[in-house]
């Protein structure tokens, strides 16, 4: 009996240690897909003030101001503490920079720090919902090299970069919060961005928007699990100078808290920078998955009868059951996480860590790869015409086509409303890939019915093949983007190859020089 006794609470005890291990590493997880998600949604914020440009002058204030107000930055984004525009300005271009910006109503603008230098980087735009930014025009971003590094990265990869920790120009106090910024470049109209000296040749400067790390981990969606102690430290060092965010400390008038049953660090890439997250148990947490149903057994199991100790054996495999089925939610939030909630298909955080294993495969192996946007033309007078529910529904059935027409072992992903991004791995050659994406173009284009309602869409695709269009994801993103716009721009329904864009896109310039 007593034998029995034993083995019931020893088989309880690791239960209750793996169900308190499943727990927090879901907790883990799931706090570092809160963020990665957040930053997305301010990358694509940012992307669409970055492509404001292509039509708007940097220094039309109004036309800038205007559109960031319609995005409700207290309402949606009220993490960011403010939104900005950067002009590069060569020294020679310095004394008719400041008059542009004086006949612009700023009349005591001026660069700061003062001094002569090579290069320029002023803020020239900055809107806040807070309204607390507007002494900082003027302030040279670059002469700061903590903020000189991200842009540099930000402008040489054609990506978002963030900066390590800092204090931002406008917070005035000894006592200011951490805080990081966020650049995304802006490049020339119609100049070739292919490569790092295209790149930084053709930079005109950055959008950015800067945030308190405070603000933006109360902006992320959902809630943090109780009884659980959370850090966040800049770099993979955690130590005091590094720490951006705590949280779950216990205070003064508590009782001393013993050593965590749990703690983990977490190393996570956010826009190109590292951040190591310090997560750990407290006892609230360890308490709610700790119910001491071992002890009990063993004090029923001596006192009672082994039919007792049979049934206490029942319960303790109905625990595992539900163990089991923690470790299945826990499987399918993961999923959640990583995939589109409306198509299912893969979202663009696992879609880009598919492209970089393909990356490094295709490398290895000396294969090639293709990259194939896919944009609906039109897709909004769908919406606009019979709801969003009917426009839903056509995007299940146009991600059911997609996902019907290329191979198992390629990779279809929805990126943005109307945006499919596909991964053809170990093709032959480009002309294989122009021969998939005309199928696509051609299964797209046929009508589709919704609720007994007969639409008819059509698509624009832009390819781009490795390593023949680009050796790294942001170039082959980039090639892809424009040959696809460029299908759009040649009138809709077409296929683009980024050579074939990039040809066009010579020829206009040429043609542009010429005259």
């Amino acid at each position: 009996m007593l034998c029995v006794t034993f083995w019931q609470w020893d088989h309880e005890r690791q239960y209750s240690k793996q169900e308190l291990h499943a727990q927090f590493e879901f907790a883990l997880h799931d706090t570092v897909s809160q963020i990665e998600q957040r930053e997305s949604a301010y990358e694509q914020m940012l992307r669409g003030v970055q492509g404001l440009f292509a039509t708007t002058d940097l220094k039309d204030l109004n036309a800038i101001r205007h559109y960031v107000n319609t995005l409700q930055l207290d309402a949606n984004f009220f993490g960011i503490q403010g939104i900005g525009v950067i002009e590069k300005v060569t020294a020679a271009q310095k004394t008719a920079h400041i008059t542009a910006m004086q006949r612009l109503g700023i009349s005591d603008y001026a660069l700061s720090p003062p001094g002569e230098r090579e290069l320029y980087t002023p803020i020239i735009q900055n809107i806040s919902e807070l309204g607390r930014y507007s002494d900082i025009l003027g302030v040279d971003s670059w002469a700061d090299p903590v903020r000189r590094e991200a842009m540099q990265r930000a402008c040489d990869s054609g990506m978002p970069a963030i900066t390590d920790k800092l204090k931002l120009a406008a917070d005035k106090g000894s006592d200011s919060p951490p805080s990081f910024v966020m650049y995304l470049p802006i490049f020339a109209q119609n100049k070739p961005q292919t490569s790092v000296m295209q790149r930084r040749a053709n930079l005109i400067g950055w959008v950015y928007a800067s945030f308190h790390m405070d603000d933006f981990m109360a902006s992320l969606y959902g809630k943090q699990t109780p009884g659980l102690a959370l850090a966040i430290y800049d770099g993979i060092t955690p130590n005091k100078a590094a720490l951006m965010y705590q949280t779950g400390l216990v205070n003064s008038n508590a009782r001393v808290h013993k050593k965590p049953a749990l703690s983990a660090n977490e190393y996570m890439v956010v826009a190109g920078h590292t951040w190591t997250l310090s997560l750990s148990t407290q006892d609230e947490f360890e308490e709610r998955f700790d119910r001491n149903n071992d002890v009990l057994i063993g004090i029923f199991g001596i006192c009672l009868s082994v039919s007792l100790a049979l049934l206490v054996r029942f319960m303790v495999v109905g625990r595992a059951r539900a163990l089991e089925l923690a470790r299945a939610m826990t499987l399918e939030l993961r999923h959640m996480a990583q995939h589109d909630h409306l198509t299912g298909l893969p979202n663009r955080t696992l879609f880009s860590d598919r492209l970089q294993q393909k990356l490094l495969d295709a490398e290895r192996r000396g294969t090639n790869l293709a990259l194939i946007f896919v944009d609906l033309d039109r897709f909004k007078p769908v919406n606009d015409s019979y709801g969003h529910t009917v426009g839903d529904q056509l995007l299940q059935q146009v991600a059911y086509r997609l996902s019907s027409a290329v191979r198992s072992s390629d990779t279809v992903g929805r990126i943005g409303g109307d945006e499919f991004v596909i991964l053809l791995g170990d093709i032959a050659d480009a002309a294989m890939a122009s021969e998939l994406a005309e199928k696509i173009r051609q299964s797209v284009s046929q009508p589709f019915v919704v609720k007994e309602i007969e639409l008819t869409i059509s698509c624009s695709v832009g390819i781009a093949v490795y390593p023949r269009d680009g050796t790294d994801e942001a170039t082959l993103l980039n090639s892809a983007d424009k040959a696809m716009y460029s299908a759009k721009e040649q009138g809709r329904n077409k296929v683009k190859q980024a050579r074939e864009s990039n040809t066009v896109e010579s020829s206009l310039i040429m043609l542009r020089n010429n005259d």
